[in-house]
């Protein structure tokens, strides 16, 4: 039987016990697909890594499971392990700044991930293996309102509609009116299955819940994120998510050609608030790269058994 050392991440935040949570589990050579389910159902937290390398190392392949299934890219494991292996001292090169630079291998590919030290701690930014992409997902209006438990009138504003959006990870993405829309939605997980169904291999996306209104004065949207029928009733903060919802927002709102800095906060009905900053750079009004960025502290350390 074998130790190997996990560690415990809150990430999308500056602050412990706040975030998304994420476990880390070194090492992890040796361990097949059922051992890491196993692994991951027993922290039961929204993903687990599993670091296929020892640590150090200037690329680093992993793999990221819920409780439930593989998923080939997220985005605060992505944020969480690129800032613990810098922790530990991996980087492919470390700039003057004290910058550390390395690559994590996802299932989606290799992602470049920036980390540096601010003021408020560790930040990592990465940029997306894939460009969100509509997906074969459709819902309506009052569909989408009947899965929430909402009113037909609250899904919706200005001129964003219901749409569907992949970047590795599909979510039908619901924008509602305000922040009293959001804070009453409730995910009917049978009526949304049912509803939004399955397309080939994909499995059923989540519901990605945002509003233009916010709790935050620097945040740009307010968001929530749905899915327990993967195993998830409600996760805190979700980069995946915001991949996708880059799509949705350079389809509606047609930003200007150049870089947009969009900042999403989440998780605050859950007592664990988040930021994520989500930046777009648009060329000939089309979308022609997307970053992901965060903090994340490091709140827990052991071992486990396997």
């Amino acid at each position: 039987m074998s130790k190997r050392k996990y560690l415990v991440y809150d990430v999308f935040t500056d602050r412990a016990f706040a975030g998304n949570p994420l476990a880390i589990v070194l090492d992890s050579v040796g361990l097949d697909d059922h051992a890491m389910q196993e692994i991951a159902q027993e922290f039961n937290l929204s993903e687990t890594v599993f670091v296929l390398a020892p640590p150090g190392g200037a690329r680093t392949p992993i793999r990221i499971f819920t409780p439930a299934h593989e998923l080939p890219f997220a985005g605060h494991p992505t944020a969480g392990t690129a800032i613990a292996l810098a922790d530990l001292g991996a980087s492919a090169e470390v700039g003057d700044d004290g910058a550390v630079l390395l690559v994590l291998e996802e299932k989606i590919g290799p992602i470049r991930c920036l980390v540096t030290r601010e003021a408020h701690g560790a930040f990592a930014e990465f940029g997306l293996a894939r460009l969100p992409a509509q997906a074969p997902f459709e819902i309506s209006r009052e569909g989408a309102a009947a899965a929430l438990g909402l009113d037909p009138q609250d899904v919706g504003f200005e001129n964003h509609v219901v749409s569907a959006w992949s970047a590795g990870v599909p979510y039908v993405c619901v924008p509602v009116r305000n922040l009293d829309a959001a804070a009453r939605a409730r995910l009917d997980t049978r009526l949304w299955t049912e509803m939004v169904g399955t397309r080939g291999d994909a499995a059923t996306p989540a519901a990605y819940v945002y509003c233009r209104e916010t709790e935050q004065h620097l945040s740009t949207f307010h968001a929530r994120m749905f899915a327990g029928h993967l195993g998830t009733r409600e996760d805190p903060a979700t980069g995946s998510a915001a991949a996708a919802l880059a799509g949705a927002i350079v389809h509606f709102d047609q930003p200007v050609d150049g870089t947009t800095e969009c900042w999403i906060e989440q998780g605050l009905e859950m007592g664990r608030p988040s930021n994520i900053r989500l930046e777009l750079d648009v060329g000939n009004g089309a979308l022609s790269a997307a970053r992901i960025g965060g903090y994340a502290v490091k709140v827990a350390e052991g071992v486990i058994l396997r």
